[in-house]
């Protein structure tokens, strides 16, 4: 991983971005979450990014909240693949 920016896979539907702040602070420090939404209704597509404050910290993240229930989903948290996540669909 080089990169402080994660991947919230399977996230519920029902998750906002002050529940990814308070669930990752608990690993270390969030600088920005984002819920990934449809633009014509902004409902969520399931799946954020979470920006933590170093790599170490993201990696931290990722050991711990893999595969950790939350809102009655397991997460799939990994690295984030590259920053150019908003595509034109």
């Amino acid at each position: 991983m080089t990169t402080p920016r994660l991947y919230v896979g399977n996230l519920s539907f029902d998750a906002t971005e002050s529940d990814l702040f308070e669930l990752f602070n608990g690993v270390g420090a969030v600088q920005n979450a984002e819920v990934v939404t449809y633009r014509h209704n902004q409902r969520s597509k399931g799946f954020a990014f979470v920006q933590m404050n170093t790599v170490d910290e993201a990696k931290r993240a990722v050991e711990e909240l893999h595969d950790k229930e939350f809102l009655g989903r397991k997460l799939v948290v990994s690295g984030a693949k590259s920053s150019e996540h908003h595509s034109a669909n």
